[in-house]
């Protein structure tokens, strides 16, 4: 398993990983998708708008990863019965697998945030140890939806309110779990190396939720020896 607070990197092995598909029948590995390139997303639960969204960009960049002989696979961290109640009525064309324990973020090493204790003498390190504060001070708006940048957790739910999207009580308990994990895409090779590698927000929280350009993922799958 990765270090939750370092990524493995390009020329590592990818981990391997078991999860139930939210838009098919049955179970999924690494093993099974061995023999073709893939990106690998690994976002967080349905609560978050951003990766509600950044879901439907990768699924649209589908076609331009498949002209590369790339596909795609995105793990969301919400259990597979709500997943494949969202997605029925939201179908994507990529594949979708659920994790609701965040196993395979933390097996590619995907950080996820730490916050001080109010009045610690640490020095904050993005993202392993930050302030509170500074997270406040944030101001995002990614997508361009918001009519200004927003601190995240209100642009959140600004989001999710202007989506009409209303958490139970999975998305609630997946929220308070899990809240502070932090986005990343893997671009794993045909042998199951990893080959690029993106995490979210690696400035601090006020790039938090931006989604990597489409040409970037294009150009890493271009370099690819078929």
């Amino acid at each position: 398993m990765g270090d939750p607070q370092h990524p493995l990197q390009p020329g590592e092995p990818a981990p391997g990983f078991m999860l139930p598909a939210a838009n098919r029948e049955g179970m999924v590995s690494l093993a099974d998708l061995r023999g073709r390139p893939f990106v690998l997303g690994l976002f967080r639960g349905l609560h978050c708008p951003f990766c509600r969204r950044q879901v439907r960009q990768l699924a649209d960049m589908q076609p331009a990863l498949r002209a590369a002989g790339v596909e795609t696979v995105a793990v969301i961290n919400t259990p597979v019965e709500r997943a494949r109640m969202y997605f029925r009525y939201r179908p994507m064309s990529l594949l979708l697998l659920a994790d609701p324990d965040c196993r395979t973020h933390q097996a590619f090493g995907v950080p996820r945030v730490e916050f001080l204790t109010e009045g610690s003498s640490e020095s904050p390190e993005w993202p392993s140890r930050t302030r509170m504060a500074d997270f406040e001070a944030a101001r995002i708006n990614p997508t361009g939806e918001l009519p200004q940048p927003a601190q995240p957790m209100a642009a959140n739910g600004a989001l999710n309110a202007q989506d009409g999207f209303e958490m139970d009580g999975t998305d609630s308990a997946i929220m308070a779990n899990h809240a502070s994990q932090l986005v990343g895409h893997f671009l794993i090779d045909e042998s199951g190396t990893i080959a690029w590698e993106h995490i979210e927000a690696p400035n601090g929280p006020s790039s938090l939720c931006y989604f990597p350009d489409a040409k970037e993922i294009v150009t890493a799958a271009g370099t690819l020896q078929h």
